[in-house]
């Protein structure tokens, strides 16, 4: 049975990135099944549409025959279709598809992209929409001189989003920018034990509730 119900936003933006994205399903569209509408039946209408619950050897004929293949995922009622480069009828039906690598996926404020690295090889790039890292680094800011080093360093632990390597890199940008501002006010630096740089592998189709209770 073809899964693709994420648990979790972090479920969510791992299966899409390091899963589909960081395989070559470079191709997408997203959406937000409407209320009235039955996302399971929604679901099930779009794999069967699209013949997206094949097993991984259909996958390797579809490619080697040079035809594309299409993944799907949900959450909530945010969904996205995923395609790799070949003939699907996915890029007819779906005229306004988009490429990952030059318009990232947008999802709870992370941007899902496909972008080169500093190893001058491509990579899947999870990282904070740019609109909400300006609005997180403007109220950080906001606070640098007005409140304690204690205060501040649980807002950098409090951060939400998972540490992907582009991440990490936003994180220390914020901690330096804040910190810069506590030392020509001769304040306490914000220790960067405080941040979160390790990310953990999660579970994508299994909630925390029931692994909690396992």
């Amino acid at each position: 049975m073809y899964r693709c119900e994420a648990a979790s936003v972090e479920g969510f933006v791992q299966q899409v990135a390091v899963s589909y994205v960081g395989q070559g399903y470079w191709f997408y569209v997203s959406g937000i099944i409407p209320k009235g509408k039955d996302p399971a039946a929604v679901d099930a209408k779009l794999i069967a549409r699209y013949g997206i619950d094949i097993t991984k050897w259909a996958r390797a004929r579809r490619k080697r025959a040079g035809l594309g293949n299409m993944q799907y995922l949900r959450h909530g009622r945010f969904f996205v279709l995923l395609a790799t480069h070949g003939q699907h009828p996915f890029f007819e039906d779906e005229p306004g598809f988009r490429d990952a690598r030059r318009h990232p996926i947008q999802f709870h404020g992370y941007s899902i992209g496909y972008r080169r690295g500093a190893d001058g090889k491509s990579h899947p790039s999870v990282r904070i929409h740019v609109q909400t890292y300006r609005q997180l680094k403007a109220y950080l800011l906001d606070l640098a001189l007005r409140r304690p080093v204690e205060v501040l360093a649980e807002q950098f632990r409090s951060l939400r989003f998972v540490p992907y390597a582009p991440i990490r890199r936003q994180y220390l940008n914020l901690l330096r920018a804040v910190n810069r501002q506590r030392q020509i006010a001769n304040l306490e630096m914000v220790p960067i034990a405080c941040l979160r740089l390790r990310r953990r592998p999660i579970k994508v189709f299994e909630s925390r509730i029931l692994e909690a209770a396992a």
